[in-house]
């Protein structure tokens, strides 16, 4: 059975106006709550987590218990609702806090940047605080920003420091303060490498867009930027023409491995594969289709094609083209099947005996 703490009449009355308003307090809630969410979802920003909370009565008792004296009624208690946005970096603390300034009103005299306090103990702390306020209601409510690693590391020290109720030995202390400064350093360097490669993806698309391909090296960020120019488009249309068939869009990117293990080291390479063996796959698509009512076609077809022309050039036959379909569908005894029927099939294909 909770025990309930006994206060003086001034601040018993500030309970019961807690009680009397709890409704509205929950309802405030729910529209702070929908308010930031909407606008977090709105400019793009993905959060690790949106908290809320109304302070319970058992926690507002314990409050007043130790401060009652400095709150005339509940309207003084600015944290009676409280929520926390959870940020995966350092800088979209800063883009939360914006977000929130168009939303609320800040009362900036009573919110508090901890994340100028630089004691080397006080990582877990460096939240941005907010004392914010909307029209339509009397109570204030905080908002806390911080990150995922200052709120993992609050969390932690919470539970073994200064709440355990324990004075905490020195040795452990400086334990603690390590991990602070490393967890810190850690902070910084996701933000610093989410920079960096940010700078990497403009680079690599200008270099792109400029068409020099060759000094492209082939990656993940790379070849989702060539895709995006549409190499296969021109391929993809010829064979579609055959049945005037339309053309499903999916995703390319699983062609990315094919391309590698192709030994191609910059985009120029894919490009050059592009250029010299779309007949060939334009032969093999022609074949495969021709005498069919196929009327819809995966963007797939021709960058698929495309690697069966090269392979059954370079005459890898057979195991080639079983390792290609076991990468792009899964290892199964079918491709087997397929890669024999299609060697069979290309064997007479004109660009075969070119």
């Amino acid at each position: 059975m909770t025990k309930t703490t006994k206060l003086d009449p001034h601040c018993e009355a500030i309970v019961l106006e807690y009680k009397d308003n709890l409704p509205l307090l929950q309802k405030m809630e729910t529209e702070v709550l929908g308010k930031l969410k909407g606008m977090l979802s709105e400019i793009g920003l993905l959060v690790a987590a949106v908290e809320s909370r109304v302070k319970t009565e058992s926690s507002l008792r314990g409050k007043l218990e130790l401060k009652g004296s400095k709150y005339h009624s509940l309207k003084d208690i600015t944290d009676i609702l409280g929520l926390r946005v959870i940020t995966f970096y350092i800088d979209d603390v800063d883009k939360v806090a914006s977000a929130v300034e168009r939303l609320f009103t800040v009362d900036w005299e009573n919110s508090v940047d901890k994340r100028k306090i630089l004691e080397i103990d006080s990582f877990g702390y460096l939240s941005l605080h907010y004392i914010c306020s909307m029209p339509e209601y009397p109570y204030r409510f905080e908002i806390q920003m911080r990150t995922l690693l200052q709120h993992a590391w609050a969390n932690l020290n919470h539970d073994t420091g200064y709440k355990s109720g324990v004075e905490v030995p020195r040795q452990y202390l400086r334990s603690i303060n390590r991990l602070a400064g490393m967890l810190e350093l850690i902070d910084d360097e996701f933000s610093k490498i989410r920079v960096e490669l940010t700078d990497y993806r403009r680079r690599v698309q200008a270099l792109v867009a400029s068409g020099n391909l060759d000094e492209v090296p082939l990656d993940g960020e790379t070849f989702r930027s060539y895709l995006e120019l549409g190499p296969f488009n021109r391929l993809n249309k010829r064979i579609a023409s055959v049945n005037q068939a339309e053309i499903h869009e999916v995703p390319l990117m699983p062609f990315l491995p094919i391309f590698k293990g192709f030994g191609c080291k910059t985009l120029g390479d894919v490009s050059r594969i592009v250029k010299e063996y779309s007949e060939g796959a334009f032969q093999i698509a022609t074949y495969q289709i021709g005498l069919t009512d196929l009327d819809i076609v995966a963007s797939s077809i021709g960058p698929q094609d495309l690697c069966i022309a090269y392979l059954l050039k370079q005459g890898s036959g057979k195991a080639g083209i079983r390792l290609m379909f076991d990468v792009l569908n899964g290892q199964s005894e079918s491709n087997d099947s397929l890669a024999e029927l299609l060697l069979e099939q290309a064997k007479d294909l004109p660009f075969m005996n070119q």
